[in-house]
């Protein structure tokens, strides 16, 4: 491909190999940093209409991680827009999600059964940190696991430097420096090779969940794991994760958000992609609205760091 509009920096959503990138300003820096360093990316303010081909392309706040977009299309006076990732609830990491009316709207629906409804994050934060003390009364190192971008920055948000030390898996500080680079304000973090090892069983380390069980993370020792994702709002995907708790924090659309968000479009046709798909079509068709299933390579929310090289346990 010659060019690609690109929605958001995730692995599954950006395209690779192509000659020139288009991408919302806030986001150039992390999708930089997953491109080779030579490619060319255009990064563009929101709702700045950019002409290609005689349509009228212009991105709009998704409200997913930092710079994520949706992508409104018109043409002859007909509009579609395609979502991207996207969630509504408040998030200080990022620019909130923005509804943009259009004929047709492909929305994701990664999370699309009525089960999956997110608590406050508030609610979920404080949790966190009740959890983090109880660790550190019983000696033990905590170690949060939230994808290295956009997830792990929004956890780092929330988190209180007053109850112990942030400490970053390398991948997360990566990308966390590129999200103070964009100018989010993000408490202190300490990538773990720069820590002080005594400082361990006070601190909360932020890491990918591909580190839990390897090497990288058994160098510290006693310690009680936490997932946090959407998935752990169910008591099976808790269960087969391993881990000794779950903590429902998503970057995606619940239910009753996801129905709210495709009202505000105003879209007399949806598509929907990646995700529960078909239960979506069908509740839409089922209150009379048209709408079709449709496939694509994205995979919806994964472990984004899995590819990223794991850091060797100090000798």
């Amino acid at each position: 491909m010659d060019r690609a509009v690109v929605t958001h920096a995730h692995r599954d959503h950006v395209a690779w190999g192509c000659g020139a990138y288009l991408a919302a300003a806030p986001g150039v820096e992390v999708l930089r940093r997953r491109l080779d360093p030579a490619a060319r990316i255009r990064g563009v303010p929101y709702g700045e209409a950019v002409d290609m081909g005689g349509v009228r392309v212009s991105l709009h706040p998704a409200g997913h991680i930092l710079g994520s977009a949706q992508v409104r299309l018109e043409h002859e006076g007909e509009i579609w827009v395609v979502s991207g990732d996207y969630k509504t609830e408040p998030d200080p990491t990022c620019t909130p999600f923005e509804p943009v009316r259009c004929h047709t709207f492909i929305t994701e629906c990664t999370f699309g059964l009525p089960i999956y409804r997110w608590p406050a994050a508030g609610g979920v934060l404080a949790d966190i940190h009740a959890w983090w003390r109880a660790n550190q009364l019983a000696g033990k190192t905590t170690l949060l696991f939230g994808y290295a971008l956009g997830k792990a920055q929004r956890l780092i948000a929330g988190l209180d430097p007053a109850v112990g030390p942030i400490l970053t898996h390398g991948a997360v500080e990566r990308m966390t420096a590129a999200y103070r680079e964009a100018g989010v304000p993000l408490p202190a973090t300490t990538h773990v090779a720069a820590s002080d090892r005594a400082t361990w069983k006070r601190a909360i380390v932020v890491a990918p969940p591909s580190t839990d069980g390897s090497a990288w993370a058994r160098r510290f020792g006693a310690q009680a794991t936490a997932l946090a994702s959407g998935w752990m709002a169910v008591r099976g995907a808790r269960r087969r994760s391993a881990v000794d708790r779950g903590f429902v924090i998503s970057d995606h659309v619940d239910w009753p958000h996801l129905l709210e968000a495709i009202a505000q479009t105003g879209a007399e046709r949806v598509w929907a992609t990646h995700g529960y798909t078909g239960v979506l079509e069908r509740w839409l068709r089922e209150h009379g609205m048209d709408a079709l299933a449709i496939e694509t390579r994205y995979e919806g929310e994964r472990d984004d760091a899995a590819a990223e090289a794991e850091e060797a346990p100090p000798s």
